[in-house]
Parts: C-alpha cells; sequence; structure tokens
C-alpha cells in the first residue's frame, strides 16, 4: 500500500519522502535490518539528497530507523512498539475524553456526529482512504478539546505513526466486509454516546473497550507484514 497522495497535497517534498518510507516500514515492504541508502532513494524519487536526509532524522526520531555511518538501518514496529503505542494513545485518549466529564460537551457531540456520518458516507463508497482519515479526525477532534498543550504535544509525537498504522488496518477492515466496517462505526458511536453521559466510569469503560478491541485489529493488520 502506498501512502495517499491525497494527504500529502501541498506538502514539503521532505515530508512525502517521509510518508512514503514510514508506510513501507510499517506495512512490512521495508524489513528490519535492512539498509536504507540516501543515495538510492533520491534516485528513487528524483530529487536531492537534503530531504532525504531530513526523512531520515524524522523517522529515526520516531524510533523506526537506526542512523549509522554507512547508512539508516531499518527497526520497524516490533510487538513491543506496538504495544508502547497502544498505551500512549489509550493514555492520551482516557485523559482527554474524562476531561469532558462535567463540561458542556454539545458542541463537541455535533461535531463527533458529523465525522461519524462522513465515516459511514466512506464506508458506503468503499472509501478506506477516506474512512481512515475521517477515524483519525473524531480522535484528534477529541484530544484537541481537551485543551492540554502537553497532552498535545504528546500527541503530535506519535500522530504520523498512528495516521499510518490507521491506514493499514483500515484497508485490513474493508477487506472483511461491510459488517466488520459497521462495526467500527458502532465503536465510534459507542465512545460519543461515553463522552455525553458526562460521567467519568462510563466514558472509562467505553475508552477501555475500544482499545482493547484496536489493539486486537492492529496487531492482526501488522503481524502478517511483519512475518
Amino acid at each position: 500500500m502506498r501512502y495517499p497522495e491525497s494527504w500529502l497535497r501541498g506538502a514539503p517534498l521532505g515530508e512525502g519522502i517521509t510518508c512514503e518510507l514510514r508506510m513501507q516500514i510499517i506495512s512490512g515492504a521495508l524489513k528490519p535490518g535492512e539498509t536504507l541508502s540516501e543515495n538510492r532513494i533520491a534516485a528513487d524519487f528524483g530529487t536531492s539528497r537534503s530531504p532525504v536526509r531530513e526523512a531520515m532524522k524524522t523517522l529515526s526520531s520516531e524510533g523506526l530507523i537506526r542512523l549509522e555511518r554507512m547508512g539508516a538501518v531499518v527497526i520497524g514496529l516490533g510487538e513491543k512498539e506496538v504495544d508502547e503505542l497502544y498505551d500512549v494513545r489509550f493514555l492520551i485518549e482516557s485523559f482527554a475524553q474524562q476531561r469532558m466529564a462535567g463540561l458542556d460537551t454539545g458542541p463537541l457531540i455535533v461535531q463527533l456526529g458529523r465525522i461519524i456520518d462522513k465515516m459511514e458516507l466512506a464506508a458506503k463508497h468503499m472509501d478506506p482512504i477516506e474512512f481512515a482519515y475521517q477515524d483519525l479526525a473524531f480522535h484528534e477532534t477529541i484530544i484537541a478539546e481537551a485543551k492540554h498543550s502537553r497532552i498535545w504535544q504528546l500527541w503530535k509525537s506519535i500522530r504520523q505513526i498512528v495516521m499510518t498504522v490507521m491506514l493499514l488496518t483500515t484497508e485490513e477492515v474493508f477487506s472483511e466486509g461491510e459488517a466488520r466496517v459497521a462495526g467500527v462505526i458502532d465503536k465510534h458511536r459507542k465512545l460519543l454516546n461515553g463522552i455525553q453521559t458526562n460521567d467519568p466510569k462510563t466514558i472509562e469503560r467505553t475508552v477501555r473497550d475500544y482499545f482493547a478491541d484496536s489493539y486486537v485489529t492492529l496487531h492482526d493488520s501488522i503481524s502478517p507484514a511483519r512475518g
């Protein structure tokens, strides 16, 4: 699977290279232990080494590659890294959603409802890329609504990896049929309903249930590629 060009419209060349390499690493097209050559990548993308070097630094900071004197070595997303990614996502979103308890969430509920409508439309048109985009928007909207600068910074540090993982898992979900896609939409409605209760315990339970199921989906989608 290639990174969607529509998601890169107007982005700098270095960011486009980063996104494409990130996709290849997480999908398993580039295997752990493989060496990446700046010259080869620059030739593949028809560019100079400068944006490639920029991409390498970003991927290194994300822990997906290791920079060495003779090139960069792919680390990838192993079992431990997948577990840690979901631990961080759970902590961020659990905190953000429980922060909503006791607040006026009316405008947020309306906004999230509209995003779910867009997910349903993407499902109807069998468009996993748009579905994944709206899925990300749903979660990011909640995190932004928490209005917590440190939590937002933490989210931004994993956002690109989460986005790539969502693309891969959504592709897997769509391959399993309409019922599976409908199930994902239903999970988001449950999160919305949880927030709407304004009850911390209900919110905690719905978030925990959501991530327990999503964790299984992620392992099912990513593990075959790594194997």
